[in-house]
């Protein structure tokens, strides 16, 4: 019986990698990828050779079936996405899912890096809960409502953005009220990282008055309300 491992790469810098995602990509028999160009360079950098199968969102219930006819002939196989954590936010699910659903093969998740916990590691203090939401819709009406839906929960929660959209998003987060603070980091892991936070008004202003606007980001949105972040204390 073949195992399948969910393989978390590291988000930018390739230091971040642990001894045990190396040593995984190392023994397997074959590589599933979101990229093959992307992988082969992270996997060129460790000195690792291996055969690859593409395994995107555009065809990853298709190459499920080829994964599992691998797995079921002994072959030991790891997935990895372009960055950080096989599922979040990135294909990967989909292949669990259906590598679960059909046979009896093992899964075993390998953790990495991953830019929603880096980010609020650096984030002070955001409550006891969050709530974890990814990209939202690149359509206006349905973004709108749903950072509405988000901002009213009261709890804090992480969005990711692209480049193309983060201004426009720091915008209706500010016109929509409600929200006490934006911890938002560019680049995280990489060389030009940049975590700033501050009350939305703030950071929206800071990127607006740059020339120009690069990167990938994410951000832990605080909405206003009480923050009962003790250790679990006990009336």
């Amino acid at each position: 019986m073949g195992t399948l491992y969910m393989v978390g790469t590291p988000i930018g810098n390739l230091d971040d990698i642990t001894l045990r995602a190396l040593n995984t990509l190392k023994e397997v028999d074959v590589i599933a990828c979101e990229d093959t160009r992307h992988t082969s360079n992270l996997l060129s950098h460790f000195d690792i050779k291996k055969r690859l199968i593409a395994c995107h969102s555009y065809n990853e219930e298709e190459s499920a079936k080829g994964i599992i006819a691998l797995l079921d002939q002994g072959m030991n196989i790891a997935y990895c996405s372009d960055a950080g954590t096989p599922g979040v936010s990135d294909p990967g699910a989909r292949l669990v899912e259906r590598v679960r659903s059909e046979s009896d093969h093992k899964i075993v998740p390998i953790p990495g890096a991953s830019a929603s916990v880096t980010l609020v590691s650096a984030a002070g203090r955001i409550g006891k809960a969050f709530l974890f939401e990814g990209f939202l819709s690149p359509k206006k009406g349905r973004r709108q409502k749903r950072l509405k839906e988000l901002v009213s929960r009261g709890d804090a929660f992480i969005i990711y953005e692209s480049p193309f959209r983060i201004l426009k998003t720091l915008e209706e987060l500010k016109d929509l009220g409600g929200v006490e603070k934006i911890t938002i980091g560019r680049e995280l892991t990489k060389a030009h990282e940049e975590i700033i936070s501050g009350p939305p008004e703030e950071i929206y202003d800071s990127f607006k008055s740059r020339d120009s606007i690069k990167g990938e980001f994410a951000l832990v949105v605080v909405p206003f309300g009480e923050k009962d972040d003790a250790d679990n204390k006990e009336d």
